[in-house]
Formats: C-alpha cells, sequence, structure tokens
C-alpha cells in the first residue's frame, strides 16, 4: 500500500516561522516520529513526502539518521493541502492503485492504525479513521447563537489516515478543481462527488500537533508508551 503524507505546512500557531514537522518531540523532528510509525507498519511498500523543496535537506537528514527500508519520494506541495495531495497523487507509482494519506502532524499514529485501515481499504472505495465525539457539539451562528445541538451518537472526529482508490480520488480532485471546491481533507471531496466514505475506528492518542500544548501532550503520550514497551 503506497502512503502520502502531507508534510508542507508552517507552524505559525506553534508560534514557528519553519515547518513545523521538523520540530521535535523527545529529540526527534515530529515527521520522524511519522515514518518510523509508517515504516513499521507491514502494509506500507511506498511513501510519498510532499513538502516544499526549502524544507528536503531537512527531510533528508531525517532519513538520513532514520535509516528506513521503505521507498520513500519527495513531491513538491502546492500553496494548499488541496493542492499537495493532487500533486502527491500525480507522483504516485504508476502501479499504484490505492493510497493512504496521512498528515506529518499525526505523529502518534501507530503501526496497527496504518495496517487497519489498509485493510479496509482492500473492501470499500474510501474510509477515514475517525473516532467517535466525546463532547457534545453545538451549532452556532455568527452572532454566537446555538442554532442546533446534533445527536451525539451520530458524530465521529475525523482523523488521518484516510484511503481511497487512486483512480476515484483523481478524478474527484479534478472535479474539485474544475468546480472551483476547497475542501479541509480529501473525504470531503468524495463527498461531494457522491461517492461513500467508510469511517474506520481511530485512535484516541492520534492528535494532530498544532500548538504547543499538543507537543506537551504527544511528550506525555510517548513517554507513557515507552514506559509500558
Amino acid at each position: 500500500m503506497d502512503l502520502l503524507i502531507p508534510a508542507a505546512g508552517v507552524g505559525r500557531r506553534m508560534g514557528s516561522s519553519r515547518n513545523k514537522l521538523l520540530l521535535t518531540l523527545l529529540d526527534q523532528p515530529l515527521l520522524a516520529w511519522t515514518l518510523q510509525a509508517a515504516e513499521a507498519a507491514t502494509a506500507i511498500t511506498w511513501i510519498g513526502i510532499i513538502g516544499q523543496p526549502i524544507d528536503f535537506p531537512d527531510f533528508e537528514a531525517i532519513l538520513a539518521q532514520l535509516n528506513l527500508k521503505t521507498p520513500i519520494k519527495f513531491i513538491q506541495g502546492g500553496s494548499t493541502r488541496q493542492e499537495s495531495v493532487y500533486n502527491g497523487l500525480r507522483a504516485l507509482p504508476v502501479e499504484s492503485e490505492r493510497v493512504l494519506i496521512h498528515d506529518g502532524a499525526r505523529c502518534l499514529a501507530t503501526p496497527e492504525l496504518f495496517n487497519r485501515c489498509a485493510e479496509v481499504l482492500q473492501t470499500c472505495p474510501g474510509l477515514i479513521a475517525g473516532v467517535p465525539v466525546k463532547d457534545t457539539i453545538k451549532v452556532v451562528d455568527s452572532d454566537g447563537l446555538i442554532q442546533d445541538t446534533p445527536d451525539r451518537q451520530k458524530l465521529w472526529a475525523a482523523q488521518t489516515p484516510q484511503g481511497f482508490e487512486v483512480k476515484l480520488l483523481k478524478q474527484c480532485h479534478d472535479t474539485g478543481l474544475s468546480q472551483g471546491w476547497a475542501v479541509t481533507d480529501d473525504a470531503a471531496l468524495f463527498e461531494k462527488c457522491g461517492l461513500p466514505v467508510r469511517i474506520v475506528e481511530g485512535e484516541e492518542t492520534n492528535l494532530k500537533v498544532t500548538t504547543p500544548v499538543d507537543l506537551r501532550v504527544a511528550e506525555f503520550i510517548l513517554r507513557e508508551r515507552q514506559l509500558h514497551n
């Protein structure tokens, strides 16, 4: 199974002017943790890292330290995540039929999650990892007034990996481009095109490291894992 890792973001909410995946977590860059989990997943056979050329020397240095066996390709990203993934799809191996897409900032995903998503993707055209929402969610208007309280039992928080049939996802991106759709994840493109997307049970610890608080929480989770391994 091929894996694309969008890794082009700048950590503004982290208070950083550089790519947040180069920030360190327990003495290793965030991207290193993501790559090591993907390497340990038996289902992953090829990895494409989507980023900006200015970061490629730093990515190279990370790979030199890790000495991974999985083939890895650098792919130039675009100005948005949507554009970056589109570039990634066009850079996949010619024989690629299915692909997982995983945000590099979700550096605590386990090999088991990658394997589980890859297995389910053999039986459906699209999927996303997700977890049931614990909080009660309120729909609020521009004046700060509550408009609705959705049934929590029907709400899931989307994570990555997300996985799709390559041919279908390319078609969805082409449609999105022609229609001018702006979406925050690939599942939304699938949904807009009327294609089914299955939820796969994610992991509570699979948080997206976006703020300094997230970094501290991630550090705590990793230390706990190390204690119990």
